[in-house]
């Protein structure tokens, strides 16, 4: 039987956070096929043995004029059943023109203030009529892929991947914080770090080694999606913004401390390798998309701290 979930969210980091209940869904049907506007989804998750496939989804598909295009395009992939993690009327009216017998759907009046893992959980929990799931996944990868990055590491040393870079510019802590906490790190003798950052923020990461007295730092911004995810996995620590580093990390069992400058608190709900870092002075309820906290209200010696705490 081909099934088929829908995730309509374009960042990586928001897809990786449903992956437990892709999952869950798989351990009744076998893998599933996912439909999601994110273009790196299908890289992320090459490994993972409960995907059948990731089919990326045209961005003019998600306006409603487009409804009979969409419903053609999802018609071809013939489908028995899907799943809908999202409130969307257009979507279930394209997927019921396409065809497919069963389609299961979120309420269509939850969008605003939806609780992105609430009510994944208790829509994936409602459908497979099962009491409890869990709302975080254990994150596959091929031995393979580790082994080939091993050189960079030093078993003698905490390998910390440092996630300096971030979609948007409210979500950043800054090169001079960053900066600052590895020279404090790195008077302790200790520690390697990754620099994380997206292609078109090399200006971020060569400027925090060039700001930095010892150099036991790796650049990752010149390598793809799929090259990066093996020293997510592989590192000990993921500290840094709210980014998709932080979910793989903490998917993949590692302590992930993640500064919350502008991000809902449900993207560190699901997880227990979730640590929080809260601005000072700021409850985190009262954190969400467009919030634009000073990030210097998260101090260094704070997050110094938090690091050597959890290690």
């Amino acid at each position: 039987m081909k099934v088929c979930v829908y995730l309509s969210y374009i960042g990586l980091g928001a897809n990786l956070l449903h992956l437990a209940y892709v999952h869950q869904l798989s351990k009744k049907y076998g893998p599933i096929t996912i439909l999601t506007l994110c273009k790196n989804l299908k890289d992320a998750l090459q490994d993972d043995n409960a995907v059948e496939d990731v089919i990326i989804i045209d961005k003019k598909f998600n306006k409603l004029k487009n409804i009979f295009s969409f419903s053609s395009e999802i018609k071809k992939h013939k489908f028995k059943k899907i799943y809908i993690y999202y409130p969307s009327a257009r979507i279930v009216i394209a997927c019921k023109l396409a065809g497919i017998k069963e389609v299961y759907h979120y309420p269509f009046l939850k969008k605003k203030n939806l609780h992105l893992v609430n009510e994944a959980k208790k829509f994936t929990c409602k459908v497979l009529k099962i009491s409890d799931c869990q709302t975080f996944a254990n994150f596959q990868i091929n031995k393979e892929r580790l082994l080939n990055i091993s050189s960079y590491f030093d078993k003698s040393k905490f390998n910390i991947v440092i996630g300096a870079g971030s979609s948007g510019p409210t979500t950043k802590w800054g090169v001079e914080n960053y900066s600052k906490l590895i020279n404090k790190l790195n008077k302790l003798d200790k520690f390697n770090f990754f620099i994380l950052c997206g292609p078109n923020e090399r200006n971020i990461s060569s400027q925090i080694i060039n700001n930095t007295e010892k150099k036991n730092i790796v650049d990752l911004s010149d390598k793809s999606i799929s090259e990066v995810i093996p020293f997510l996995v592989k590192a000990d620590m993921y500290v840094g913004n709210d980014s998709f580093g932080s979910h793989i990390s903490s998917q993949s069992g590692k302590p992930s401390l993640v500064i919350l400058l502008d991000a809902p608190k449900a993207y560190t709900d699901y997880s227990p390798h979730h640590i929080r870092i809260i601005p000072e002075g700021y409850d985190i309820n009262n954190i969400n998309h467009g919030s634009e906290i000073n990030p210097n209200l998260v101090k260094v010696d704070y997050l110094y701290n938090k690091i050597l705490s959890n290690i």
